[in-house]
């Protein structure tokens, strides 16, 4: 479902504040495959999945979805083949429209607009139903403003959002990371069950060394723009954080030297 190959990025070129921020990244995610990306400060993590978004174009290398080359495709093209959850909550939903309009415009993404009534009564049978799954009680407060609610509200709605047109690859960046530790929960159970049950593929970044250990089916650590670790199946299930810190430093000739990671 989605290759990387052999991609480079450089910031800033030939500059004082030149950064190598990706040397040479490859991995290749199978259809339904959930990945956790970990690593330290400047690793690679958020870049690499800027890459595969779009955010601007990469020095070298290709990125296929589903046996797509998305390398020359702008950031907006790529849309039709991802859904994305980002860090902020506030970034992912319309705060001054209520929870139905929010969800109608990320059901009618990548259709033609026309001059019909906004929202079906099977359209709202649905968003209820989908909000039901998250046990917060959103089913019942369609018509509220988004901008009224917690931050983890937001982003449970956020995840909604992005997989309500099934994506090709499901993009999540950090997405509990601004939340306490409970409502964290909630929302990784859900993030669990929406890929579950929808057979999504999913690429997950976290600083968290439990939370990468305890979802998906495989795991992922960069190190200098680089994948230095990559464990899956049973491997990764019987896999403990002395472990992993165990394999990265044979990986990368290195200590793991993530403050933020070490202490969740």
């Amino acid at each position: 479902m989605l290759e990387v190959r052999n991609v480079f990025k450089t910031f800033n070129p030939g500059t004082i504040n030149e950064k190598r921020a990706l040397c040479g990244v490859s991995l290749t995610l199978k259809d339904g495959d959930f990945v956790t990306v970990i690593g330290g400060n400047g690793a690679g993590k958020s870049t690499t999945l800027n890459a595969i978004a779009g955010v601007w174009p990469v020095d070298a290398g290709a990125i296929l979805i589903d046996g797509v080359d998305v390398s020359g495709m702008p950031e907006h093209q790529r849309a039709q083949f991802l859904g994305r959850v980002f860090q902020d909550p506030m970034t992912g939903t319309a705060a001054n429209m209520s929870i139905l309009e929010n969800m109608a415009l990320a059901y009618r993404r990548g259709q033609r607009r026309t001059l019909r009534w906004g929202v079906t009564k099977a359209e709202k049978a649905l968003y209820h139903d989908k909000l039901a799954t998250l046990n917060l009680g959103l089913e019942d407060r369609l018509t509220a403003k988004v901008g009224l609610l917690s931050g983890g509200q937001r982003q449970a709605i956020t995840l909604l959002m992005a997989t309500l047109r099934q994506p090709k690859l499901l993009l999540l960046d950090e997405h509990t990371a601004a939340l306490d530790p409970k409502t964290a929960e909630k929302v990784l159970a859900a993030t669990d069950k929406i890929i579950g049950e929808n057979h999504l593929t999913a690429m997950m970044v976290t600083h968290n060394m439990r939370d990468a250990i305890h979802h998906g089916n495989r795991l992922i650590m960069l190190h200098d723009g680089r994948v230095v670790v990559d464990i899956e199946g049973e491997a990764k299930k019987n896999l403990t954080v002395p472990d992993l810190l165990a394999q990265f430093e044979r990986a990368s000739g290195s200590e793991f030297s993530s403050d933020r990671a070490l202490l969740s």
